[in-house]
């Protein structure tokens, strides 16, 4: 019996060793088969053989589609997986605009030429370093070009990937960086402020003037091309991104959407009272939106446009807002007037179901994502406020078992 059981123990060894080697020899085939691409992005046959001599796939990493093996869920961001309250916790934020403001002393220089530059303020620079990965304390776990390759292989994305794997090849080609060096996130964004490959050509910039774009190691040339980024898609120079404010009594949280616009100074007309910061004269003429990231369990803010480019740099509202409220702390400026309520944050899976019932009940016309952005919370406001259901545009796992179980019913 237990000769039995070592023996088939051996086979399984066996056979999984074999389709790993399998797995790896296909995974080499592939990676030569790009060759001819990488040629023709400008990457040198040397550059090529050094980068992939022994490169092996990472298939521990998240978001790969992986032949015989069951699809695992896409790995969540915790712009959506955490209650707008746990993910702009006051002691995260309290803790990086303090050493916002030493690094902005230290900087000091750095900081005010890439202002004079590129027209962003320091302190939007440094929020959006402390929050990309702590200031550079944070270690990025990976090597680029595993994980790119990988992703390029296997990941849902792959096409994507794939243009992304060539470019970080022409990268090390041009010795921006070296391959030890070339640290990356599971997703292959790299460096300081977090640019895949494709930000880097597109946005990157050499401010220390070494003659490389070096945005792992120099904090100039990574601040500068953040900046650059923020420039690009479009910064509007010496505007804010946005103001607390506190909303009418009867606030209708279903028009808290990008698409719904007034000027400043009509949202304060219908009785949105500034909080923190009193509008300027241009900025009461400018349009704003209104942005209810809790729904009505939290605070209120009119958005410029500023915010919405926040959100091309990363597309969660509430990135957006981390960045935009840490930049003000870094300035100076108060944390948030009004306290986040209470809510519960639903699964992924139960955003998917209350978008579903929402795009079926024909009040939701974006993507079926499972994230709870603010199309998905305005949509829920005028679905409740249709059906006679208390007004909070927050989707909560309540209401969505509750969708869940009427659609089961009505299949039946």
């Amino acid at each position: 019996m237990i000769r039995t059981a070592i023996l088939a123990c051996c086979i399984t060894i066996a056979a999984l060793t074999n389709a790993q080697a399998q797995s790896e020899a296909e995974f080499r085939t592939f990676i030569q088969s790009l060759w001819p691409e990488a040629e023709a992005v400008g990457v040198s046959r040397a550059t090529f053989d050094e980068a992939t001599r022994g490169l092996r796939p990472n298939l521990s990493l998240p978001d790969l589609v992986i032949p015989g093996k069951p699809k695992a869920a896409p790995k969540g961001q915790p712009e959506f997986e955490r209650t707008p309250a746990q993910y702009l916790s006051e002691t995260s934020l309290a803790r990086l605009a303090g050493q916002g403001r030493r690094l902005a002393a230290e900087h000091r220089a750095t900081l005010a030429a890439i202002e004079q530059k590129f027209g962003v303020p320091p302190s939007v620079i440094l929020a959006i370093w402390g929050r990309e990965t702590n200031f550079g304390k944070f270690r990025l776990p990976h090597n680029a070009i595993e994980v790119l390759a990988t992703q390029a292989w296997l990941g849902r994305r792959k096409e994507m990937f794939r243009g992304e794997f060539l470019l970080a090849l022409k990268i090390l080609d041009e010795q921006h960086v070296s391959r030890p060096g070339m640290k990356a996130s599971w997703a292959g964004a790299m460096g300081h402020t977090q640019f895949l490959p494709t930000d880097f050509y597109k946005f990157g910039v050499d401010f220390d003037g070494d003659g490389h774009r070096d945005i792992w190691n120099s904090v100039p040339d990574a601040l500068a091309s953040a900046a650059s980024q923020l420039l690009a898609k479009g910064w509007d120079k010496g505007k804010r991104w946005g103001f607390e404010v506190k909303p009418p009594a009867q606030v209708d949280c279903s028009i808290a959407e990008p698409d719904t616009r007034l000027t400043v100074a009509q949202w304060i007309e219908r009785g949105y009272v500034p909080l923190t910061q009193q509008p300027s004269a241009d900025e009461l003429a400018e349009e704003a939106s209104l942005f209810l990231p809790a729904g009505l369990k939290g605070p209120a803010f009119l958005t410029l446009n500023n915010f919405y480019v926040f959100k091309a740099y990363n597309f969660a509202d509430l990135y957006a807002l981390f960045v935009g409220n840490l930049s003000d702390r870094i300035a100076g400026e108060r944390s948030f007037e009004t306290p986040w309520g209470r809510i519960e944050q639903a699964r992924s899976d139960q955003i998917e179901t209350i978008q579903r019932h929402l795009t079926e009940a024909g009040f939701y016309r974006d993507k079926i994502d499972g994230k709870a952005g603010m199309k998905t919370r305005a949509a829920l406001g005028a679905w409740q406020k249709a059906n006679g259901v208390t007004l909070d545009c927050w989707p909560s796992r309540g209401l969505a078992e509750r969708m869940s179980a009427r659609r089961s019913s009505e299949a039946r």
